[in-house]
């Protein structure tokens, strides 16, 4: 079943729209829960919540990407539920590593509790990430979006891991430089 008619199941109302997500994206959401939270339960809970965050968002919303509408969903529900679980049992997951590789970076508006500087350091992000070239860009979205491992990242890149290392280093220089011209940080 493609996309779009999965998409309008779920306009329909129809509950097969989540067995059909489920049949074609369950492995993919579990993958990228996995990465953030570290632990298959809550990974398990994460994608349960997605589908049912999409089943709710559906009669509003008709995303034009389906799979990168529910990974979104994912990711938030996982990087939630580690944030409510105490800051130790961070330690050792994929999203705490690149989440202290950026830190130096990107401070933490949900932290200061600044939702319009969220918004705008989103926005200035993706600005950025447009103009990297194609190697780095896939680099930085495979390690801080989908929160591959360094190893894993490089070699769908097609490189090997310290010139990953490296590539991604330079990145964040060049982020931090953006960001500081953009006036988000000094």
């Amino acid at each position: 079943m493609t996309d779009a008619e999965i998409v309008e199941l779920y306009f329909k109302r129809d509950e097969r729209a989540i067995q059909e997500t489920m049949n074609r994206y369950q492995n993919y959401l579990m993958k990228v829960a996995m990465q953030i939270v570290g632990d298959e339960q809550d990974a398990e809970e994460c994608v349960s919540d997605t589908y049912y965050t999409a089943w709710n968002s559906m009669p509003d919303y008709r995303p034009e990407v389906l799979s990168a509408y529910l990974i979104k969903i994912t990711r938030q529900k996982a990087i939630d539920r580690l944030r409510y679980r105490q800051r130790q049992k961070r330690q050792g997951t994929e999203y705490a590593v690149s989440y202290e590789e950026l830190g130096d970076v990107i401070e933490d508006p949900a932290a200061a509790g600044d939702d319009s500087k969220d918004d705008l350091l989103r926005e200035a992000i993706v600005r950025f990430l447009r103009d990297l070239p194609t190697d780095a860009r896939h680099l930085f979205l495979g390690r801080y979006f989908y929160f591959d491992s360094l190893k894993d990242t490089a070699a769908y890149c097609g490189m090997s891991e310290s010139k990953a290392k490296s590539m991604l280093h330079r990145t964040r220089r060049k982020l931090k430089k953006f960001l500081t011209k953009e006036g988000l940080y000094e």
